[in-house]
């Protein structure tokens, strides 16, 4: 085989992919990135995105060491000062981004605006050659060269492969890695609504044994709804009228927001927890939801598939520094190491919180209860938490900072 024309392939070019081709790029690595759909350059005004994400601080200096938050932020990037959390008939927590100094715990942003803003600093880099539309039919694993074939039969070859193409990811199945999980027995029901109060600068989050329901603030008075609940009432939301769904969604956030109007569609996507029995082979490396999935209700999926890329850009940057394969089991490894416990602590919590929260049973609410008033009561717990949100705590890769 002759030498191969790129360092590093990325199959899928969404969030996750796209920043991970950015900032190898920017790196000087020679990228090949395969997508099977470009993003939408330009969508009809007051349209929206019903997928948004929630990021963190430490996303978001990601971003900016991308070059591209300023992009975000011009598209539509919302941040919240506040998040207010309760439970229905008991306890009540706050967080607010003055108890710790931050001038917000995070942005909102539509999936379609991150997703663009990367795609076009992309095409300004002369290291990334993109292939799209494009997908991968065959691979060929190996350390010291990699190879993978594409629908339309060019093959290309690298030191490394990664899979960035989602919890459904055609390439680990390729690489014949298993994975464990299970359903949650839930769907999330998601859309865009108009609130009569205003988004407040806050995310509102009430549990309920059903599931969570979560008000994303967006703009001046919008809301992304992430309402999780039985597949069952997750059907009847979706059939029904809008004055219906309003009034029942209103009375579902107990008017905290006063009336609340559907703006645009609805979608309904089932939940469930996934991860990859391993992150690595010898020439490939998984990233993102090709990786692991986790429960929205803290809506740290992307933020944990970022984090997931930066740790990768720092192992391959150093294994070059030392001269050392791409591709190699010992390098992946030190990814692996890095993130597959991380990840498998913050699925557990979620899963955790999941099974406490959506269970009715009093001596389980009592705890709640008594949990949550003391959160609050206990500034220094309080902070912890807020801190963790922020994913400023803890040894973080290098494009966090």
């Amino acid at each position: 085989m002759s030498e191969a024309s790129h360092d590093i392939i990325i199959a899928g070019g969404g969030m996750v992919g796209a920043a991970l081709a950015c900032a190898l790029g920017e790196r000087d690595f020679r990228v090949a990135l395969i997508e099977r759909q470009a993003p939408a350059r330009d969508w009809p005004a007051h349209s929206h995105d019903i997928r948004v994400s929630a990021i963190s601080r430490a996303s978001q200096n990601i971003f900016s060491n991308l070059e591209v938050w300023q992009d975000m932020q011009a598209l539509g990037a919302t941040p919240y000062e506040q998040m207010v959390v309760w439970e229905s008939g008991g306890a009540e927590i706050r967080f607010h981004a003055a108890d710790i100094g931050e001038p917000d715990l995070g942005h909102i942003i539509e999936n379609r605006i991150i997703q663009l803003a990367l795609w076009q600093r992309l095409e300004k880099l002369d290291k990334v050659q993109i292939f799209c539309p494009a997908s991968i039919s065959g691979l060929k694993l190996d350390e010291h060269g990699p190879e993978v074939t594409l629908n339309d039969g060019q093959r290309l070859s690298a030191a490394l492969v990664v899979a960035a193409d989602g919890a459904r990811s055609a390439l680990r199945d390729m690489a014949g890695i298993s994975t464990g999980g299970w359903g949650y027995d839930q769907t999330a029901v998601v859309c865009t609504v108009r609130a009569e109060l205003g988004n407040q600068a806050s995310c509102w989050q009430r549990f309920m044994p059903s599931g969570p329901l979560a008000l994303l603030p967006m703009e001046e008075d919008l809301f992304s709804i992430v309402w999780s609940t039985s597949p069952e009432q997750a059907g009847v939301l979706m059939g029904q009228e809008e004055e219906e769904f309003n009034a029942a969604l209103a009375r579902t956030s107990e008017q905290r927001l006063g009336r609340l109007e559907l703006l645009g569609e609805r979608g309904a996507f089932p939940l469930r927890l996934l991860h990859a029995r391993q992150y690595i082979k010898p020439g490939l490396a998984l990233v993102g939801d090709a990786a692991h999935v986790i429960h929205p209700l803290a809506g740290q999926g992307v933020n944990l598939g970022l984090l997931d890329m930066a740790e990768l850009v720092d192992v391959l940057q150093h294994a070059r520094e030392h001269h050392q394969p791409l591709g190699s089991h010992p390098v992946l490894r030190r990814y692996e190491r890095a993130r597959k416990g991380e990840n498998i602590a913050m699925q557990g919590a979620m899963d955790m919180f999941k099974r406490v929260f959506s269970n009715d049973l009093p001596p389980l609410k009592v705890a709640r209860n008594l949990g949550m008033n003391m959160a609050n009561r206990l500034t220094p717990v309080r902070k912890l938490l807020i801190r963790n949100a922020l994913g400023t705590s803890g040894d973080h890769p290098s494009l966090t900072q």
